[in-house]
């Protein structure tokens, strides 16, 4: 994590003369790279990842989101290549990444992480310290209501997010029953010709004379 950014992880990466592509910028390829790498560093390099021994046999990259918002240019300072957890499922993460220099941020990114199980090379479920280690850089503002496995606030976190799913659950009810409500209240009227008025009598078709 970083002392300026708390709950963040941040990799300090410079760009390379060799990554300028014939536009005078850092090619969008290149600009990938920086996620993995950033991704890498927090489940490989991380202290408490190593200290643990998280994530044994790597991870797959399933999916990225990218969003190019400036040209990047080459220069000495170094790109800060921010992450967070944005959500947790049960064998994956998927985290966003800031790519920055102040005070631009030149690339975003949603990317699907899933852990790899060695023998079968295909995905596994997270183990309990793997997702502890991921919730403590994810963000509760981001949290959807009432979804479970979110990071705690400070003083029961985890409970107010789950009492507040509750409610927004209660409320969405509530509303559906009251649309549902009226929708009956419309189909009676149309069959009726009107609340509480008789149905008029139907016309019968007469056969055509020929």
């Amino acid at each position: 994590m970083s002392a300026l950014h708390p709950g963040v992880h941040v990799l300090s990466c410079p760009t390379r003369w060799s990554d300028v592509d014939e536009n005078g910028h850092i090619n969008n390829a290149r600009l990938v790279g920086y996620i993995q790498e950033g991704i890498y560093d927090l489940l490989c390099h991380h202290a408490t990842a190593v200290r643990q021994s998280l994530f044994p046999s790597g991870f797959i990259i399933a999916r990225h989101e990218i969003d190019y918002l400036e040209q990047l240019h080459h220069c000495p300072e170094p790109l800060s290549v921010r992450l967070t957890v944005e959500r947790l499922g049960r064998s994956s993460a998927q985290v966003e990444v800031n790519v920055c220099r102040e005070p631009l941020t030149f690339m975003r990114a949603r990317t699907v992480v899933v852990a790899r199980d060695r023998e079968s090379g295909r995905s596994r479920k997270l183990s309990q310290n793997e997702r502890r280690f991921l919730s403590a850089f994810m963000s509760v503002s981001t949290a959807a209501p009432g979804l479970v496995g979110r990071k705690a606030g400070p003083v029961g976190g985890a409970a107010t997010d789950t009492a507040r799913g509750g409610a927004w659950a209660a409320s969405a009810q509530s509303q559906a029953s009251a649309a549902a409500s009226a929708a009956v209240q419309r189909m009676t009227v149309r069959a009726g010709g009107g609340v509480g008025s008789p149905r008029s009598p139907r016309r019968r078709c007469r056969a055509s004379a020929g």
